[in-house]
């Protein structure tokens, strides 16, 4: 942007960043816009620089990140200036404003017209980029075809015809049904025989774009793509400045290679040997150098290849040099390479001729495994599954089993389930099957999912032979002092089946294997209970003779449990204590399971079912249908006598209730003067009182009115079903930790829910502090997260949990932390609807023997988008009128305040950002306020507050809030509510202090953990 001359934006430019806050920011803003919008009002004597100006000012004003609602005319008449200076500011302007439905953009066609077939080549360019940015359907249809004529035209500047191809292409991609493409394979063949390099590299961006469409159309242009490679690649036949650190045109020979990717298998034997003959030079001419500039275009180049090879199924002897290069490619220091590496590894699984020779690398990618980036550690996992086969399974079950005990949380379930797989695929003999997945629970027992365990049980009884061998291996591990929930599950069941067929060995023993399974009793979950019930009763039934003292011992746990809550439970105690009294007909009701039949595994299927998905891409998923306001049931039925034991996990979708997507619907919202504003439509009864009920008498003793107890039911966002966000609302933080944290962490939110900087989490290892911005319904959080020790912090998770109202984006934190070192983590918030719930950090971290897991809230609440509004009293007695009763205006009794003064109270109001309006209300017992809040729905919505209180009890008081929209009022009012119940006061108390040492400095001054320690 050229300021030269343009004083008055430089100066306006200049005052914005000289504000000391955003509040001055704001008010600097409202003053200019108001000085525009007074300028455009008189645009007769507007000269077409002034215009210029203020249109530029206006488009810094949106890049600041603020509404700009008007002026839009002015831009568009900018595009038919005839100066260039003039035109330039109103296609960009136009461009960045506008949308493709703007209804001023109809106005624009034919001046864009106009330029683009005119014969001004610099008019022609800011055309033909105004109508590639925007790419609308109108656009479309009226334009296309002049874009197609300057792009096959011969008499126009290559600067030109480039910019035409990107414009078509962007008008294809946007709308491919509008623009008309039938017979164009001859021009697209004629486009890729183009001389000039920019050209061509556009022009090939389309025509991948054409062939992913329809292949078939274009065959005669397949000979050409194979010769652009023969140039670029053999014989390097392109200007200089298309070369790129030694690399022909790295970007046109992606383009062309992928291009050809979408033809089926090329049959023509010249051009296969043509193009294998470049294949092989790239392959041949690819190594890691010091240059990353150069090694990120050579690599782009080469992996390229790699896919064109692969999917034109090479001869093996190709193959296998692509093989070896990426076993080469594993080995080296870059992570990147190594990643890209591992990936086209796995794809070339797929070719199964090369199996044998990727087997050569097992031993490098199973180092792979311990590389400190995750993304790699997941692509060597999957390699390892891919390549998997019964020559090599117990080699790579083994290393994965050993890598199960140091891998973090986060992939520990997708490697058990791999695991479990092979050992099931690939297994040798059955008996090893059994050890790898009693392993598999012993070390990852949280991770192995319930499939797991049902499978081996499958086997047990379907083999007689395995039987016996089971039921020693689970009764080792039974033995054992502490172990896994699901080791006594499994433990259980098979000792209860089987372990009668071991009675004459020692430790065997009917009474020996009670007490064994007995003794976890006090240890487990209600779910493993009806197991453990129904192994006694096979204990019971195999006894015999009977032993009576078991037998009543046995009968004594029935009983206790024949009035247990849980229904399963219950019913089961009284079931088998009523069997047990049949004698010899016990054998029968409750002989051994029958062999089940042999079915598909619901291990392999679940991988089917998964293949593409990482085990962070379904976290992912989970959390996108928790944010979509449903809540997710998880039923998790154990096998029982009788049934089969293999249930998928049944996910059921519970509908929200709350009403989270309702909009303000009648009323107005407008900005005058830097005053917020509501302007109903309907007719306001000029009988009614000037404050309606405002100035009414109180009657605390009294219920809230019918209506306002029922629109609280109606809009409670919480009754029914608790959802992820509602649960979001719960105290976190306070999971057991060996590890204590320093200070008290709800007492930290607290402070920060008012403050925007200070510490959220500390402990004798880390401390994490926060430094927020915020603006409007937008927000900037940033996390520092200083390690406070001489030795590294691993296996560092941070995990942001949102509730469904908050859109939030954040970035990947390292693995590691290392000693007396900070790492920073921002968080982009939009706050998209009226909540009161918040979003939760789930952090956790591993130092030395210490494994830490907190769950934090984060301090994005409902007062960090509301912003205080000065109201005098006839705007806030005209909003007050105009919201007449619920749910627009709700009303409540709230009982249990800590006793205050009217002017701590004034100062609670003020601290979350709604301003108390002295002198409005006559009573002197009563405060009103006022506040605007910002969400993505409703943009800027004015939300109005009375409190009322009686001098002779302030323990309880009447409070009335109101705003168009029925889900901010509500959630305002209970956000309200809470802060005047739980928070008495300002908090005013001055951080805890740390008891370790005092800390050092983590050596970056700006940084906020520097000021806080």
């Amino acid at each position: 942007m050229a300021l030269s001359g343009m004083r008055g934006l430089s100066v306006f430019i200049s005052d914005i960043r000289n504000c000391q806050n955003k509040e001055q920011e704001r008010l600097r803003v409202d003053k200019e816009l108001g000085k525009v919008r007074t300028r455009f009002k008189n645009e007769k004597g507007l000269a077409p620089y002034e215009k210029k100006k203020y249109v530029w000012k206006m488009l810094y004003i949106y890049m600041l990140g603020y509404d700009v609602d008007f002026g839009h005319m002015e831009a568009v008449s900018l595009i038919s200036a005839p100066k260039y200076p003039e035109k330039q500011v109103g296609y960009i302007v136009t461009s960045c404003l506008l949308n493709e439905n703007h209804d001023f953009l109809r106005l624009a066609i034919n001046t864009v017209r106009n330029d683009i077939i005119g014969r001004n080549e610099t008019f022609q360019c800011l055309a033909l980029t105004l109508v590639g940015n925007i790419g609308g359907r109108e656009f479309a249809e009226s334009l296309a075809p002049d874009v197609q004529k300057i792009l096959i035209s011969s008499s126009c500047r290559p600067l030109v015809r480039k910019k035409a191809a990107l414009c078509l292409l962007r008008l294809f991609r946007k709308n491919p049904d509008v623009v008309n493409v039938d017979g164009w394979s001859d021009r697209m063949a004629q486009l890729l025989d183009e001389r000039d390099l920019g050209v061509l590299t556009s022009s090939m961006s389309l025509f991948v774009s054409l062939v992913s469409n329809n292949y078939d159309a274009y065959w005669s242009c397949l000979p050409k793509c194979v010769k652009t490679l023969e140039r670029l690649a053999r014989n390097q036949d392109i200007p200089q400045e298309y070369t790129y650190y030694g690399i022909p045109s790295p970007w046109l020979q992606v383009k062309t290679m992928r291009a050809l990717q979408y033809f089926p298998v090329i049959e023509d034997p010249s051009s296969r040997r043509s193009l294998f003959e470049v294949l092989q030079r790239i392959l041949m001419g690819t190594d890691v150098v010091k240059n990353v500039n150069k090694n990120n275009a050579s690599h782009a180049v080469l992996f390229e290849a790699l896919s064109l090879v692969m999917h034109l199924d090479a001869e093996k002897e190709m193959m296998s040099q692509c093989v070896a290069l990426l076993g080469k490619f594993i080995a080296v220091r870059e992570p990147n390479i190594r990643y890209l590496g591992l990936e086209n590894m796995s794809r070339m699984l797929m070719v199964t001729d090369v199996q044998d020779i990727i087997k050569r690398h097992q031993a490098q990618i199973i180092t792979s495994l311990k590389d400190p980036d995750i993304s790699i550690r997941r692509r060597a996992l999957d390699l390892l599954y891919g390549m998997c086969d019964v020559s090599n399974a117990k080699d790579i079950v083994e290393e994965l089993l050993q890598y199960l005990s140091t891998a973090e949380f986060v992939i520990r379930e997708e490697l058990s389930l791999k695991a479990a797989i092979l050992a099931e695929k690939f297994a040798p003999d059955l008996s090893w099957y059994v050890d790898v997945i009693l392993q598999l629970i012993d070390k990852a027992g949280d991770f192995v999912s319930d499939d797991i365990w049902f499978r081996v049980v499958q086997f047990v009884t379907n083999n007689e032979d395995l039987q016996p061998y089971a039921a020693v291996k689970v009764k080792e591990y039974l033995d054992k002092p502490a172990i896994h929930e699901t080791m006594v599950k499994v433990g259980a069941y098979i000792l209860g089946e089987y372990s009668h067929l071991l009675a004459s060995r020692p430790g065997f023993s009917p009474r020996e294997i009670f007490n064994l399974i007995h003794e976890k009793l006090p240890t487990v979950s209600i779910s493993t209970i009806p197991i453990l019930l129904s192994s006694y009763a096979k204990i019971l039934m195999h006894t015999q003779p009977p032993d009576p003292e078991l037998q009543n011992q046995i009968w004594m746990i029935f009983r206790k449990y024949e009035s247990c809550i849980d229904v399963e439970i219950q019913q089961r105690a009284v079931e088998y204590f009523e069997l047990s009294k049949k004698g010899a007909a016990l054998m029968d009701i409750l002989a051994e399971m029958p062999k089940f039949t042999e079915r598909q595994s619901a291990l392999i299927k679940k991988a089917e079912d998964t293949e593409s998905d990482t085990a962070e891409q379904s976290a992912i998923k989970m959390r996108t249908q928790q944010q979509a306001s449903n809540a997710l049931v998880v039923t998790d039925q154990p096998p029982v006598a009788g049934t089969v034991p293999v249930s998928q996990l049944g996910l059921v979708k519970i509908p929200s209730t709350s009403n989270t997507d309702h909009r303000p619907g009648d009323q107005e919202l407008t900005h005058t003067n830097g005053v917020l504003t509501i302007v109903d439509p309907q007719p306001l009864d000029s009988s009614a009182d000037l404050l309606g009920d405002l100035l009414g008498p109180l009657a605390i003793e009294g219920p809230p009115d019918n209506g306002s107890t029922s629109e609280h039911k109606m809009m409670s966002p919480h009754e029914g079903i608790p959802s992820e966000d509602a649960l979001a609302i719960a105290t976190v933080g306070e999971q057991p930790n060996s590890v204590q944290p320093i200070g008290n962490i709800a007492e930290r939110f607290s402070i920060l829910c008012l403050k925007d900087s200070g510490v959220l989490y500390e402990d004798p290892y880390i401390q994490i502090g926060i430094k927020a911005e915020w603006r409007a319904h937008q927000g900037r959080l940033l996390l520092y997260m200083g390690n406070k020790n001489t030795a590294p912090l691993v296996s560092v998770q941070a995990l942001t949990l949102s509730p469904s109202h908050l859109k939030i984006e954040r970035s990947l934190v390292p693995d590691t932390i290392p000693p007396r070192a900070q790492v920073q983590c921002p968080l982009e918030i939009i706050n998209l609807r009226p909540s009161r719930d918040v979003a939760v950090l789930d952090f956790s971290y591993k130092f030395s023997s210490h494994v830490v897991n907190v769950r934090l809230r984060l301090p994005a609440v409902l007062n960090k988008f509301l912003q205080p509004i000065s109201l005098n009293g006839e705007e806030f007695f005209l909003q007050w009128r105009s919201l007449s009763g619920p749910p627009l205006k709700l009303q409540e009794v709230v009982r249990g305040v800590k006793p205050m003064q009217l002017n701590d109270m004034a100062n609670i109001f003020n601290s979350f950002n709604v301003m108390v309006l002295p002198g409005l209300d006559p009573n002197p017992n009563n405060l009103v306020a006022s506040t605007t809040f910002y969400s993505e729905t409703t943009r800027a919505m004015l939300a109005l507050v009375r409190i009322e209180t009686d001098p002779a009890d302030r323990t309880q008081l009447r409070m009335t809030v109101a705003s168009g929209d029925p889900a901010l009022t509500f959630e305002l009012k209970e956000f309200i509510k809470e802060q005047l119940i739980s928070i008495p006061s300002i908090p005013r108390a001055p951080e805890p202090t740390p008891t370790q040492p005092p800390q050092v400095d983590l050596s970056d001054p700006g940084a906020l953990l520097a000021g806080l320690m």
